[in-house]
């Protein structure tokens, strides 16, 4: 059994669309952080998406009996291609029924020059199902994305793209998923540690 203690990393502040853009984590709230480490297992494997403000979150989690793994490129965000960088009214009024739609009906519709809810939800299950292969006991701290996460959360529950994007992935919180022989089974959703 393989336990995914997945958190999504520190803010970045941005008002616009960030996805394979590389932008920083604030990481100043170091009492957050400090619960968060206290929550997440004292004995890991520590990976994270090979952005910024993931592998900058993932350093300030690290433990003493944590195995650092290499960044994975795999568990990067929603790829947002063309949208990128821009704010979500900028997005609207240039795309307005693509955009609504990515967001009402996600799954196979893509932002221009990026990927679509299904794309990214297929590159992150083989990441998944890739690592526990590689460690199928113990516990994996994953330090990841909105779009990441909820692609899992996805998973365990069985539910539509668009029902599992009316939960919430704060900053900072933990979403805890446990593969057994029956498959994923979502523990908690967005937990914040206190």
């Amino acid at each position: 059994m393989t336990t995914w203690h997945w958190v999504r990393h520190g803010p970045t502040h941005e008002k616009a669309f960030v996805g394979w853009r590389d932008v920083p984590a604030d990481l100043s709230d170091t009492r957050q952080i400090a619960r968060l480490r206290q929550h997440l297992p004292k004995a890991a494997m520590v990976v994270s998406s090979d952005l910024q403000r993931c592998t900058a979150t993932a350093e300030a989690l690290l433990g003493p009996r944590h195995q650092r793994l290499p960044h994975d490129p795999a568990l990067r965000e929603l790829h947002f291609g063309d949208w990128d960088g821009l704010h979500f009214s900028q997005v609207a009024k240039r795309d307005p029924e693509l955009s609504r739609a990515y967001w009402e009906t996600p799954g196979d519709i893509c932002a221009p020059g990026g990927e679509s809810w299904n794309q990214t939800a297929a590159r992150v299950d083989a990441a998944v199902n890739r690592i526990n292969a590689a460690h199928p006991t113990g516990h994996i701290i994953a330090v990841a994305h909105f779009g990441v996460i909820l692609t899992q959360a996805q998973r365990a529950l069985g539910i539509s793209p668009a029902a599992v994007m009316a939960h919430k992935i704060d900053n900072l919180s933990v979403t805890e998923i446990r593969f057994d022989a029956e498959g994923p089974k979502l523990i908690r959703l967005n937990h914040l540690p206190d």
